[in-house]
């Protein structure tokens, strides 16, 4: 078996790389363990009563440290995990994000922010990326692995999908600004948690403040129930246009499937076309 004293430091950083894409989060030991010693005194445990007797006295001499061994140091304690109360992530959440004036000081304040679990994680934030003051702001639901390791929304594969469907219609990527609801790549690619989403809302609200765009386009069921704050599922979501109400301002938005839908199912490719043929009417109209 190969020790990590081993690895070249460009191996073991792809090694540690490959453990946060499969959602490994930390060690469940510090310390190597002896699993065959444990078994062996709870098999004597459950011995005789002539094995308990002696048992004791076998134990205590093969663990009895020889006179040129030095007592081994114990590891120190670990520091307690110290939760945030949801209300105050939130609120802080809501702080910093009100307190920004531009897109670049939002960027700088979430940067800052350490009240998402899925901070922690995640090797990077993965901010909005496009035209500053779009026509049309594309947001889907959160960081896949490409995102996550390229810092930007809708890259890898799904971001190649998203950008044949745009040109489909006539739409450039760098025309738009493309974002997610939750700006980290959660473990494993699970789905945020509510508690996770709640914490991301003041950042995605003021990102939509901020852009000021004139449309939204929402990929995905849970982005769509997101924003359009709806328990309905993106099949019953899709197709329609409605109105979101962010800071004050009432802004059309138009919810279809995410490239990942397609991916995983591709009949859905032909919903998907005609949502974005009624988008593109609803641009014209």
């Amino acid at each position: 078996m190969t020790a990590a004293n081993d690895l070249h430091p460009e191996q073991l950083r792809s090694l540690l790389h490959f453990y946060a894409d499969a959602g490994v989060e930390w060690l469940l030991e510090e310390e190597a363990v002896d699993r065959i010693a444990e078994f062996e005194a709870m098999r004597v445990a459950r011995g005789t009563p002539a094995q308990r007797e002696t048992a004791p006295a076998q134990q205590q001499a093969r663990q009895a440290p020889s006179r040129q061994e030095q007592p081994r140091s114990a590891p120190p304690a670990a520091m307690p995990n110290v939760a945030i109360p949801d209300s105050q992530a939130i609120a802080e959440a809501e702080f910093a994000a009100n307190s920004a004036r531009s897109l670049d000081e939002l960027r700088t304040a979430m940067e800052s922010f350490n009240g998402c679990n899925l901070k922690t994680s995640a090797r990077c934030l993965v901010f909005a990326e496009g035209k500053a003051n779009p026509s049309i702001m594309v947001i889907g639901a959160m960081p896949n692995a490409d995102d996550d390791r390229d810092g930007q929304p809708f890259s890898g594969r799904q971001g190649a999908v998203l950008e044949r469907m745009l040109a489909g219609i006539g739409l450039a990527r760098t025309d738009l600004l493309l974002t997610n609801i939750v700006p980290w790549r959660p473990p494993g690619n699970r789905p945020p948690s509510q508690r996770e989403a709640d914490i991301c809302r003041p950042f995605i609200e003021r990102q939509i403040a901020l852009a000021e765009p004139n449309h939204l386009l929402i990929l995905g069921n849970f982005a769509a129930r997101f924003l359009l704050r709806s328990q309905e599922t993106i099949h019953q979501l899709r197709g329609e246009w409605r109105e979101i109400e962010i800071s004050g301002r009432s802004i059309p938005a138009f919810a279809t499937l995410h490239p990942q839908d397609l991916a995983t199912a591709p009949i859905s490719k032909r919903l998907a076309w005609q949502d974005l043929l009624a988008f593109r009417a609803g641009l014209q109209g």
